[in-house]
C-alpha cells in the first residue's frame, strides 16, 4: 500500500482535538496555566505554525545533527584546544557554559507545558518538538565542556553554576525563571519564542558559531550551528500566537509583553554577547562590533517582524539605541574588576591595538570608558591590585538582578553636578545638586516613561568601580563620580561567592 504523500496529513495530524465531556474546558485549561486572554474557542484552530515538520522527519533531521556534531567533537579532542586559542575565547565558552547549559533542561519544561496547557492543537504539537530540542540542547552543552574539566576546574560551573547563589548566576536564573517559568502558556511563547528567540538568540547564534570558527574551536562552531538550526523552528512557536491576540482585540497586551521581553532580554544579551563580541574575541578574528551587529540584524529584524505584526516599537526604543553604545562597556569594566566572584576568568580586551579598535567603532571611547581603564592600567604597572577589585560590592538592580551601570558626564561646577543623562528614573533635569543620590534612586535601571531619551557619552560603571580602582579621588576630567558619591547595597555575602577553582 502506497504511503500518503505529507501534504495529504499533515493538517489533520496537527489539528487533532476533542472535545471533553467529564471535565469543563476551564478545568481542562486553567487560567493560570493556558492564560486568560479573550479569544474564542473557535480560533484556536487557526494557530498556523510556519515550520512544519513530522517526528519522523524531526528524528532523521536530528539524529544527523547529533552525528555531525558529536563526530567533529571527537575528531578534534587531541587538539588540545584550550592551550591553543586565545585566552579571551576561554573566557568566552566559560561565560557561555555557565550561564546557558542547564538553563536549556528549565526551557525543556517550558515547552512540556505548551504540550499540556496550550489551548491549539498546533501549538501543542509544536511544543512537543521544542520540548525535545531543548533537552537535546542541555545533553550537548554539558557533554561538551566536561573534556576541559580535568585541566580547568572553571568547565564545572556549566553542571554547577545554576545550582549556586553567584550573583551572575542569579540574575541569568531570575531572567528565565521569570520569563519561562511563571507565566501562562500564551504569554510565555512571546515574550521567550518571539521576543527572546527570534528577537536576540536565533540571530546571535549564527554570529557566535561564525566567532567560534574565526578562533579555531571548530568544535563549538559545529555545536552552535547544531542548536541554532532548532531555534530557529521552535522560535516561530510566538508569532502565530501573536497574531492570533491582535485579531481578537488583545493587541494592547501583546504589546505590552513585547515590551517588557525586550527589554529584560537586552539587559542580559549586553552582557552574554557584547562583552565577548568586543573584548574576548582575539582582534584579528572579530567581524564587527557589537553595535554594528545589534544595528544590522537586531535591530532592523526586530523592528521588521513587529511592523509585520502591526505592533509599535517598544516606547523606550531611542533608550535602547543609546544603550547600545554604552552599557556593556560598562558592564565590562564592572565584570572585570569584580573578577575575584566570578566563575570565569574575564579578559579585560584593552591593549593598545584594542583600544584603538574601541575608538573607532564607538567614538570617545578613549576619552570616557578609557579613563577608567586608565587607572586601573596604573595600578597594575605599579603593583597595587588591591586597588583593581573593589572594596564594596555593586548596586544591584531589583528588576534586572545586574549591577546598575550609570552612564554620566560627572563634572564639579559650583557646587552642582551636570550630567548627560541624569540617574534618577523619572528625572528629566540637567543640572542636579551634588547631594549624593540616595539609595532608592539608583534601584531601578527600567527606563521611566517621563525620562527624555538623550544621548549620554560618558561613564560611571557598576556604581563605584571606576572610583575603586583610581589611584586616588577621581578629578573631574575621569568621567566618573568620586565614591562617597555613590551608596553602597549590601546584599548577603553567600550572594558573592568566589568560584570554587581559584
Amino acid at each position: 500500500m502506497a504511503l500518503l504523500e505529507r501534504s495529504e496529513w499533515y493538517d489533520i495530524a496537527r489539528r487533532t482535538e476533542w472535545t471533553p465531556g467529564y471535565v469543563s474546558d476551564d478545568e481542562l485549561y486553567p487560567e493560570g496555566h493556558s492564560g486568560d486572554y479573550d479569544i474564542p474557542g473557535e480560533a484556536w484552530s487557526t494557530y498556523d505554525e510556519p515550520y512544519k515538520i513530522s517526528y519522523r522527519e524531526y528524528v532523521d533531521i536530528q539524529r544527523q545533527k547529533d552525528a555531525g556534531a558529536y563526530s567533529v567533537k571527537a575528531a578534534l579532542e587531541r587538539m588540545d584546544l584550550r592551550s591553543k586559542v586565545d585566552p579571551g575565547w576561554i573566557s568566552t565558552l566559560k561565560l557561555h557554559y555557565g550561564a546557558v547549559s542547564v538553563v536549556e533542561y528549565n526551557a525543556g519544561l517550558m515547552e512540556s507545558r505548551f504540550v499540556r496547557w496550550a489551548r491549539s492543537p498546533g501549538m501543542r504539537n509544536m511544543g512537543t518538538f521544542g520540548m525535545l530540542d531543548e533537552i537535546r540542547h542541555a545533553q550537548l552543552q554539558l557533554f561538551f565542556p566536561h573534556e576541559y574539566v580535568p585541566t580547568d576546574r572553571q568547565f564545572d560551573w556549566a553542571h554547577s553554576g545554576m545550582k549556586s547563589n553567584n550573583w551572575g548566576i542569579i540574575a541569568g536564573r531570575h531572567f528565565f525563571d521569570d520569563m519561562m517559568m511563571t507565566r501562562d502558556a500564551v504569554s510565555t511563547s512571546i515574550l521567550l519564542n518571539f521576543a527572546f528567540e527570534t528577537g536576540f538568540t536565533n540571530l546571535q547564534f549564527i554570529g557566535l558559531s561564525s566567532d567560534a570558527a574565526n578562533a579555531g574551536d571548530f568544535s563549538f562552531s559545529k555545536l552552535i550551528q547544531s542548536i541554532q538550526s532548532d531555534e530557529a523552528r521552535h522560535a516561530q512557536i510566538g508569532t502565530p500566537m501573536l497574531a492570533m491576540m491582535i485579531e481578537n482585540g488583545e493587541k494592547e497586551r501583546a504589546q505590552r509583553l513585547v515590551d517588557v521581553a525586550f527589554w529584560r532580554s537586552w539587559k542580559l544579551f549586553t552582557i552574554l554577547t557584547g562583552i565577548p563580541m568586543d573584548y574576548y574575541i582575539p582582534l584579528d578574528k572579530r567581524e564587527g562590533s557589537f553595535k554594528e551587529f545589534m544595528q544590522e540584524w537586531i535591530v532592523t529584524q526586530f523592528v521588521n517582524s513587529l511592523e509585520d505584526l502591526g505592533l509599535a516599537k517598544p516606547w523606550y526604543w531611542d533608550i535602547f539605541l543609546a544603550d547600545i553604545d554604552e552599557h556593556h562597556h560598562g558592564q565590562q569594566l564592572g565584570t572585570w574588576s569584580w573578577r575575584p566572584t566570578l566563575w570565569f576568568s574575564p579578559a579585560a580586551g584593552v591593549g593598545p591595538d584594542e583600544r584603538d579598535w574601541l575608538e573607532e567603532k564607538y567614538p570617545g571611547w578613549n576619552d570616557t570608558f578609557g579613563k577608567c581603564w586608565d587607572a586601573i592600567i596604573e595600578n597594575l604597572k605599579r603593583g597595587d591590585i588591591g586597588r583593581t577589585v573593589p572594596g564594596t560590592l555593586p548596586i544591584i538592580c531589583n528588576m534586572s538582578n545586574i549591577p546598575i551601570r550609570r552612564t554620566t558626564r560627572w563634572s564639579t561646577t559650583g557646587g552642582s553636578t551636570t550630567s548627560a543623562r541624569s540617574p534618577i528614573a523619572g528625572s528629566s533635569s540637567r543640572t542636579r545638586s551634588a547631594t549624593p543620590p540616595t539609595k532608592r534612586s539608583l534601584i531601578a535601571c527600567s527606563p521611566a516613561r517621563s525620562s527624555p531619551p538623550t544621548s549620554a557619552v560618558c561613564c560611571s560603571t557598576w556604581a563605584s568601580a571606576c572610583s575603586a580602582t583610581a589611584v586616588a579621588t577621581p578629578t573631574t576630567t575621569s568621567g566618573c563620580p568620586p565614591t562617597s558619591r555613590v551608596p553602597t547595597r549590601r546584599r548577603r555575602t553567600d550572594r558573592w561567592q568566589h568560584s570554587h577553582s581559584r
